[in-house]
Formats: structure tokens, sequence, C-alpha cells
């Protein structure tokens, strides 16, 4: 133990005194947990929107009124024939027509239904679905407010369940804050062995009688502690500036971040003890976790990924946490119904650590 305590203490020392680490760790993170969740949504917003009026009545106003005022579109360009509307498409300044045909409100008082016409521009299959989606939504509750929507049958009522804003940095946040965890655990550790390697001071370990399983352990408490606290600040500006508080347990977030903080320290060391220098290291840990970030539905639900995608993600320790991460704060789940995600996080740790053992050649 007074070995173990020796070389914490070394490791803090260096830590410290180097001038560029410490704002790797904390600066650049939490700069990502201020900024990325603004930057990383979703919800398509300001699509900008082209009206063909062709029946200049009281609802055909009405009905444009609604779509603007939903915050969803931005009225760019008036036209008085499709021809005409679809040049603003072809130059990038709409995205939607929308056209409204001559009778509108006639026929919709007549018969309590009509025709509209929407053509969206396709090159961003994403802005141009959703903003379609959109479309749609706005329609269906202007038909409601005039009375000629249908009623679902059965009177079937829509629920928003945990997430009843739809609030998308709710989603985003606790799924930021573990990327910051791997980013921490995985790549800054990943540098910390071949940086000894780079000055020389590997040597002096190598021939000492220290075993290795303990020179290794020395490495991976001190990102352990950092990452505990990195997590506490994550939470604090999730409360601060997002609102956000875990309906679950605090306890049940640090359990497993305690075990995913070991598996993820322990991938660093063992990609740290295999490379020749911080070159290597660096981009070796970098193809790694920016592969386990996009298929750990971060940003992209894993339901919607390809078959053969989604038995990838089985072997991805990311896509684990984040999915713990979101049901603890969204969801109020406690540790009862986490039992397999914390079992196969304990797995990653395991194998991730007994890799760095074996990959750490100690030479006497």
């Amino acid at each position: 133990m007074k070995t173990l305590r020796f070389l914490l203490e070394k490791e803090f020392k260096q830590i410290k005194r180097d001038r560029f680490l410490p704002k790797i760790i904390f600066i650049v993170p939490i700069l990502q947990l201020l900024i990325l969740p603004f930057a990383a949504n979703f919800e398509m917003k300001n699509i900008n929107l082209s009206i063909i009026d062709n029946d200049h009545s009281v609802y055909s106003q009405r009905l444009v009124n609604k779509i603007l005022s939903s915050g969803y579109f931005k009225l760019t360009d008036v036209s008085s024939g499709y021809d005409e509307s679809l040049t603003s498409i072809e130059s990038n300044e709409s995205d939607i027509i929308v056209e409204i045909p001559n009778g509108f409100e006639k026929e919709l008082g007549r018969e309590g239904k009509t025709e509209l016409f929407i053509a969206a521009n396709a090159i961003n299959g994403t802005k141009g679905g959703l903003g379609s989606s959109y479309l749609g939504n706005i329609i269906q509750h202007f038909n409601n407010e005039m009375g000629y929507g249908h009623s679902w049958p059965g009177g079937i009522t829509l629920r928003h369940l945990f997430n009843p804003h739809l609030n998308y940095k709710n989603y985003m946040v606790p799924g930021i804050m573990v990327f910051l965890l791997t980013l921490i655990g995985g790549f800054i550790s990943a540098l910390n062995i071949v940086s000894e390697k780079e000055k020389g001071t590997i040597e002096q370990i190598n021939v000492s009688p220290l075993p290795k399983s303990l020179f290794l352990l020395s490495k991976l408490i001190p990102f352990w502690i950092i990452g505990f606290i990195l997590l506490t600040i994550g939470a604090t500006i999730a409360w601060l500036i997002y609102g956000l508080v875990p309906v679950g347990s605090f306890g049940t977030i640090y359990l497993f971040a305690a075990i995913y903080l070991i598996a993820f320290t322990g991938f660093g060391l063992a990609i740290s003890s295999i490379s020749s220098n911080q070159q290597q290291a660096m981009f070796t840990a970098f193809f790694f976790i920016i592969i386990f970030a996009l298929m750990s539905g971060l940003f992209t639900p894993i339901n919607s990924m390809p078959e053969w995608a989604q038995k990838i993600t089985l072997f991805n320790p990311i896509r684990y946490f984040i999915e713990v991460m979101r049901m603890v704060y969204l969801k109020g789940s406690q540790l009862s119904d986490l039992k397999e995600y914390f079992f196969i996080v304990c797995l990653f740790a395991l194998f991730f650590n007994v890799l760095a053992i074996l990959g750490y050649r100690k030479n006497h």
C-alpha cells in the first residue's frame, strides 16, 4: 500500500505539472457539455417555406399563419405559381413548397375536406422528411380547430411519457456526459504509459521489482478519480443550465460510472501499453472511440440501425452506459432494473484490464 501511495503521488504531480493535460481534462469536457446539447439537436427549425396561395381567402390566410406561428417554418417566398416557386427551391432559398388550391375555403366548407400540394427539397432527406411531417401535423390541428378533423377510433389519447415536453436536450445531455467520461477514461489514459516511454522513465519502472499489475493500478486510479470529479461537474451543469435532475438515484449512476471508468481506463492503458509513441496511441484510441460513439445510440437510435449494425453494438460498452444514464435520468430506473447492464459493464472492465496487464511487457 505504501508503494501504491508513492506511485499515486507521482502520477498526480505529473498531471499537475503538465501544462496541457489539465486543460484537456477539465476545460474541454465542460465546454462540450455547454455547447453540444444545443448544437447536437435533431429538431428541425427555421425551415424555409414557399407559399402559393391561389385562394386568398380567410381560411387560407389562417392556415398560413398557423404554419408560420409553429416556430418550425420561416416564410422566404410567396409565389403566384408552382414554376415560380420551384425557382426558389432550385436556388436554395426555400426548402418546402405549400400550394393552396383555388376554392380551398369553399370546398372545405362544402365537403369538409380538400387537398393541398406539398413539395419538399429531398437533397437533405432528413430536413425534407421532418418538414413534411411537421406540416402534416399542423394541417391536422388546423382541421381539428376548424371542426373538420376526424377523431381517433376508440377515443385514443396521446401522451408523451418520461419527456412530456419533447425536450431533445433531456435526451442528449445524459449521453454527452457518458461520452465525456469515455474521452477521459479512454483517450487521455491512452497517452499515459506511452508518455513514460517517450520520457525514458519507463525504463526505471521496468528494472524495479514493482509488479506490473500494481504499476497499471497506479495509472488507473488517478483517471478514475478525475472521472468522478467530471461526472459531478457534469451533473451540476445539467442541473444549473438545463434544469435536468435524475428521476432515479445518483447512487445508481455513480456505481455504474465506477465500473465504466475502470473499463475504459483499462481500454486506454491497453492501447498505451502496445503503442510506441503518443501519436500512435492517440490515433488508435481515436479510431476505436469514434466508432464506439457513432454506434452507441448517442446520436442515432440503435433501433433504426440495420440488423447487422445492431448486433455489432452489443460489443460496444458506451451503448450500455448511455442507456443506463437515460433510463435513470428520465425514467427513474433502479439498480434492480439494470442488473443485466451492470453485469455486461463488469465484463468489459475485466476484459480491458486483463488486456492491459497482458499487453504491458515489463522487462527486467
